[in-house]
């Protein structure tokens, strides 16, 4: 079994409840980790034989680009996907930041952390 990462990816898109966060939008950040079973590929070298994380990355950025109210609602959206089309994927953990939100204060960031398993 090994551990697949994907860190530190930025997204700008136009989640929140607040009307001005749906119109002007703000930074998001992603962290995603997938267990999976690469035996196969680490004696093949070969892609098939694993999970493909720049085709995660493209799914993931196709997730937040759908507005939600709420960002729990877009992790669990971004874990569903990666289930659906990734089947070598056992278990997965997601860590979805928005950066700097519109709180009154100087905040840096609010976090929402999502594992699931098969």
């Amino acid at each position: 079994m090994a551990r697949i990462t994907i860190e530190n990816m930025e997204f700008y898109a136009h989640h929140g409840c607040f009307k001005e966060e749906t119109l002007i939008g703000t930074w998001f950040s992603v962290d995603v980790w997938m267990d999976a079973d690469t035996e196969k590929a680490q004696r093949n070298d070969s892609l098939d034989d694993t999970v493909n994380y720049a085709e995660v990355y493209t799914r993931i950025k196709e997730e937040m680009a759908v507005p939600s109210k709420l960002i729990e609602h877009v992790a669990q959206r971004i874990l569903n996907r990666i289930f659906a089309e990734f089947p070598p994927v056992r278990k997965a953990g997601i860590k979805l930041r928005k950066i700097n939100p519109p709180l009154g204060e100087k905040i840096g960031n609010v976090n929402v952390y999502l594992e699931q398993e098969r």
